[in-house]
């Protein structure tokens, strides 16, 4: 009888692991669902339980394919991040003029965040307490991004063609704008007469906060598109 009992009150894994085999969503979609989960919730509130319910698995799907929640995290962000930096690289290499190189950089990183708003949440959400994930970020994103764009800046201060600051304040004039972009409802409340601006041109409105930044960096700023 305690035997009966016994595997009458065990989970059938078979029929989780059957559940979890036939998830019909493609990798993609799985990690496009994190990411919407984690810019959404925040890592600490997006439980495993949560993430299997958006995902209509077993709550042992994550672990079984993944192996943590951490793990399915740097999952998540190495989908959203893919061939970023090889674009950004590929800007740099097209334009010899340090002008026009910071232009197409400022360009691309806010028509990114404006297009990418869950990547965009995300890294606003992470940027503001120090922790591992924090540092998977720097190390895949912010730094690349940063070891790109600085020497292009620093020989434009040079010849004084751009501000000579701090880093931290370059740092908050270019990349603080790109984390507003993630900040829709905020900005509806400001301009309640206007479409939202979920709905608007997200690429028209990426050029000209681009504008307004780089105006402010750069004398005459080249009045390019990408």
């Amino acid at each position: 009888m305690v035997v009966a009992a016994t595997r009458m009150g065990t989970p059938d894994l078979t029929a989780q692991r059957r559940k979890n085999t036939s998830v019909g969503l493609d990798e993609s979609e799985i990690l496009q669902r994190g990411l919407e989960a984690f810019a959404e919730l925040g890592y600490e509130a997006t439980t495993m339980r949560e993430l299997a319910r958006r995902l209509g698995v077993s709550h042992n799907f994550i672990h079984d394919r993944y192996g943590s929640k951490s793990a399915f995290w740097r999952a998540v962000v190495d989908f959203a991040l893919a061939g970023v930096q090889e674009e950004r690289d590929e800007l740099l290499a097209r334009h010899s003029d340090d002008a026009d190189r910071l232009e197409w950089v400022v360009r691309q990183l806010y028509r990114m965040a404006a297009a990418a708003s869950d990547l965009n949440r995300l890294i606003a959400d992470e940027s503001t307490r120090d922790s591992d994930r924090l540092d998977y970020l720097h190390r895949l994103f912010i730094k690349p991004f940063w070891d790109s764009i600085e020497p292009t800046v620093s020989a434009l201060a040079q010849v004084g063609k751009a501000p000579d600051v701090p880093s931290h304040v370059l740092y908050f004039a270019l990349i603080g704008p790109a984390l507003a972009l993630a900040q829709n409802p905020i900005v509806d409340r400001i301009d309640p007469a206007a479409a939202p601006v979920a709905e608007q041109d997200r690429d028209r409105i990426a050029d000209a906060l681009a504008d307004v930044v780089l105006r402010g960096l750069l004398p005459e700023p080249p009045a390019s598109a990408l």
